[in-house]
């Protein structure tokens, strides 16, 4: 017995090392974790339970039956989180640089059957050089049937993703249909072809890191939606994530113990709007006075900052936060700000996640370039899915709600739970000086009847009451209390049931 307990240690011993300690020491000198390394941050301790740790891949052609690893390239498993059941996969590039064969997708298969029928979320770590060239079309078969599993799992489970080295070829499309991707900076990249192939058919010189890098993917494209300094700040960063997000499309939020009380009064907001309607401020500090402990995880800040998207906690409970930013771009929307906003809420609601919604918005982002980049469609997704949502929805108006983008800012009109505004919102069809410049052409030329028109249009209807005379605002509130009403209001709405008609889906403009 001693023997064949000896022999299992030693294959296991063999298998973890992977591609062997000289790889692994070149990992460490390109300064990534390996695959085993990763999965130990992000899980608890001793809580990872390795499957198929003995696959191998079956490839005859080109030499490769001589050329086989325990593991063949991914590690799988499940472990937890803070108590709660993850299952993950890790990429090893230190076996035929992570490449992906066709036994090799079998393990990411069974990984991501498992996490379905169990209703747990799914965490992908990627470095890998993409398809196992040697494998040919049973490697892109591979490819395709991990693909057709991320589709069964979107808006069941959580499914997360995060690129810790190269991503290329087929392997960003998994990443890609997944509900969040994040880089590491510097030794991350993401490309459907490299630079190699740009340059022979476009003749463009690039790098990897120009091409698909964190720099690129979190600022120009959208594709990823945080970038880490290393993978050690990655691995620390998912778990706090996980913390915020629910197993699944039918289980409760996770609920947080926290000290922080609901009813706490913030009376610094009643300052934080400034006397110049055109002045600029900062609507993070809002966020982090309304959320417990000031604890605020944001998606894609380096992405259409004219819009805040983000997870944080009230009575210890996840909410998701949507909210225009005044620094930037006045907080206008435009088509990129509607994007990321449209899916983070589609998100949301995905996940019985509540909204709540901080409008200071002056409308839409005019121009021939948005017009023709298509902000109509863009600007009817985030409106789209405001109005498809039925989870608890809470919104704010603390100054501009300007046109359209009142009604796509989760408005009474699309379905909005409780509306409040501060003393300070203005609720127009626009500002008070185009108004008056449209309504009141033929006083252009009298500079002071335009400044009483302009004083009338303000009294009238640069104020939250028009709005409130109609029931589309359920009350103007004190700035201070906003943390306890969006508390109470959650209280209140945490059994709202709304079934929308029946479908086999929706047909979102994409």
């Amino acid at each position: 017995m001693n023997e064949i307990i000896e022999e299992l240690e030693k294959r296991r011993e063999n298998a973890r090392l992977g591609g062997g300690q000289k790889r692994i020491d070149a990992q460490h000198q390109r300064g990534k974790l390996t695959a085993r390394e990763r999965i130990d941050l992000l899980l608890d301790e001793n809580s990872f339970e390795e499957l198929d740790m003995y696959v191998e891949h079956r490839c005859t052609d080109f030499g490769m039956e001589k050329n086989k690893i325990s593991g063949d390239g991914v590690v799988t498993g499940w472990g937890t989180v803070n108590g709660r059941v993850i299952y993950v996969f890790a990429k090893d590039f230190t076996v035929f640089g992570g490449s992906l064969s066709e036994e090799h997708a079998k393990k990411i298969m069974k990984i991501q059957d498992m996490a379905l029928r169990n209703r747990a979320p799914i965490i992908g770590l990627f470095d890998a050089g993409g398809a196992r060239i040697q494998e040919g079309v049973a490697a892109l078969g591979g490819y395709g049937e991990v693909f057709q599993r991320n589709v069964l799992s979107s808006g069941v489970i959580p499914q997360i993703s995060v690129i810790m080295g190269p991503c290329a070829g087929g392997d960003v499309y998994s990443p890609a249909m997944t509900d969040f991707i994040f880089m590491v900076k510097d030794t991350s990249y993401m490309f459907v072809t490299g630079p190699d192939v740009v340059k022979t058919v476009t003749n463009e010189e690039v790098t990897a890191e120009e091409l698909g890098g964190a720099s690129v993917h979190t600022v120009k494209s959208s594709i990823a939606d945080k970038g880490y300094e290393n993978d050690v700040e990655a691995m620390l960063q998912m778990r706090r994530l996980m913390d915020f997000l629910p197993a699944n499309n039918m289980s409760d939020v996770p609920v947080l113990p926290t000290k922080d009380d609901p009813d706490r009064v913030e009376t610094s907001l009643d300052s934080l709007i400034p006397e110049n309607p055109n002045q600029p401020y900062d609507m993070h500090e809002l966020i982090t006075k309304v959320v417990d402990e000031g604890d605020f995880f944001e998606i894609q800040e380096k992405f259409a900052s004219n819009i805040i998207c983000g997870f944080g906690r009230v009575e210890g409970q996840t909410v998701g936060i949507v909210a225009n930013q005044p620094m930037v771009l006045a907080g206008v929307l435009d088509s990129d700000a509607s994007r990321k906003a449209g899916r983070f809420v589609r998100f949301c609601d995905c996940f019985n996640i509540p909204l709540v919604t901080f409008v200071d918005v002056p409308g839409f982002l005019p121009g021939t370039a948005q017009e023709y980049g298509g902000l109509i469609k863009h600007g009817a997704k985030l409106l789209f899915a405001y109005a498809e949502a039925t989870v608890p929805k809470i919104t704010v108006i603390t100054r501009k709600a300007y046109g359209g983008a009142y009604d796509v800012m989760s408005s009474k009109h699309i379905r909005g739970d409780m509306n409040y505004a501060w003393p300070t919102a203005e609720i127009a069809v626009m500002g008070a000086k185009g108004a008056v410049e449209i309504i009141h052409r033929k006083d252009l030329d009298d500079p002071e009847k335009i400044a009483e028109h302009t004083k009338n249009y303000e009294d009238r209807f640069c104020s939250p009451f028009v709005a409130a005379e109609r029931g589309y605002i359920d009350e103007v509130i004190l700035p201070r209390n906003t943390r306890r009403r969006v508390s109470r209001a959650l209280n209140m709405l945490k059994n709202k049931q709304v079934e929308n008609p029946w479908k086999k889906h929706d047909n979102i403009p994409l």
